[in-house]
């Protein structure tokens, strides 16, 4: 439900009732990812989207239901062959949706409250959710930060978490706070949604649990070196894809905010000095358009030794294999050297700046998702290529 956390949280802020149907888990070419959510207010108002339209009138009933008697639902929703009007996903996927009451007075709206406002605030911060279980268990929350500490549980704050002590949490079951709290911390480290399986010894409350966890963390960054024209149209797409984008180029005359208005930031400072101070994680991506020797080398013999997921430069094949020769020199070694996305950009053809920024995303789409980049025309090649499948096993799996 962290997808539409802004919505949510204005919700609750004007103390709105309202039960949210999640994506638990996919199998086949389901639409949507693991924490896809739909919302539904008392007055029947909807937000969201769980499947792109195949199922959303009877998740809508559905959240009606829940809203009205106070009992979570977990609901399998699939394609059948049997029956051609039955409610299912046209594209042949299978798809497994909670849905959860969020009702003044109920334990598990305050816990649901602080998950949608830190997500809100663009915080980080994990909420789990039992998902299958003892049936008084089910739809039970905590909300984990980082650092290990957690809100919500059967003693309340833990390491600087929530200091209201509310009852939220799994009940009186302080070993599974802690185990899932701890599982719960290595999907938000990974900043990751999806399902665990926590085994009947691991849960200690004498029955396997399935627990859904959804990470809120800030949008992944992507720094795009070189104000350029095609500068200006990747700045656009990033902005699209959800990235947080910031543009840098030594030259103050070409990087300014009239030229790239979309950027998040821009910065005026050599791009291999701007790279050695500010922070980069396992998500950012670098997309070096400086085509300058002068700039590239530098940059790219740091860029290729850091921690991140995805550093391509432009260039024609000419200049990539010069490129390749100065980073040798350099002593940037092989292994290095072959992380290098160069020339950038999948083979579209592409001319124009937007074609170009276009061709580069994709590319970064595929690194990110594990595609081939090739047509799926005609191609034996999964469509979606990391979804949470459903139970055919474990995932995350605690003894």
């Amino acid at each position: 439900m962290l997808d539409i956390a802004e919505e949510l949280n204005r919700w609750v802020e004007q103390g709105r009732d309202f039960a949210v149907a999640t994506v638990v888990a996919v199998g086949g070419s389901a639409p949507r990812e693991p924490g896809a959510a739909l919302a539904v207010d008392a007055d029947g108002t909807v937000i969201g989207s769980v499947s792109g339209g195949c199922v959303e009138g009877a998740v809508y009933e559905l959240c009606g239901q829940v809203l009205e008697d106070g009992e979570p639902v977990l609901e399998r929703f699939g394609y059948s062959d049997d029956d051609a009007f039955a409610v299912g996903l046209s594209c042949g996927g299978v798809i497994d949706i909670l849905v959860a009451p969020v009702r003044a007075g109920d334990p598990v709206r305050p816990v649901v409250t602080a998950a949608l406002a830190a997500a809100a605030g663009g915080q980080t911060a994990a909420l789990a959710r039992i998902v299958s279980g003892p049936a008084e268990l089910v739809g039970r929350a905590l909300v984990v930060r980082p650092e290990g500490a957690y809100d919500g549980g059967s003693e309340g704050a833990h390491d600087g978490g929530y200091e209201g002590g509310y009852d939220g949490g799994f009940g009186a079951h302080p070993e599974l706070d802690r185990t899932v709290a701890a599982e719960a911390g290595a999907f938000l480290d990974a900043g990751r949604t999806g399902t665990l399986e926590i085994s009947e010894q691991g849960s200690r409350c004498g029955a396997p649990l399935t627990v859904l966890v959804e990470s809120s963390v800030p949008p992944p960054r992507m720094i795009v070196f070189g104000a350029i024209d095609f500068s200006s149209a990747l700045v656009r797409v990033g902005k699209f894809l959800n990235y947080h984008v910031t543009l840098c180029d030594a030259r103050p005359v070409f990087a300014t905010k009239a030229r790239f208005p979309e950027a998040d930031e821009i910065v005026v400072e050599w791009p291999h000095r701007y790279l050695e101070r500010t922070e980069v994680d396992a998500r950012t991506v670098l997309c070096v358009l400086t085509h300058d020797a002068k700039f590239d080398v530098p940059l790219l013999e740091l860029a290729l030794r850091l921690p991140v997921a995805y550093v391509g430069a432009m260039g024609s094949r000419r200049t990539h294999l010069e490129r390749m020769e100065r980073l040798r020199e350099v002593g940037v070694a092989e292994l290095e050297l072959a992380r290098l996305r160069s020339p950038i950009g999948l083979d579209l053809g592409a001319r124009t700046p937007e074609e170009t920024a276009l061709s580069i995303a994709a590319e970064i789409v595929a690194d990110r998702r594990g595609g081939s980049g090739v047509s799926l025309t005609g191609a034996h090649t999964p469509i979606h290529h990391d979804g949470t499948s459903v139970p055919t096993g474990r995932i995350g799996s605690v003894a």
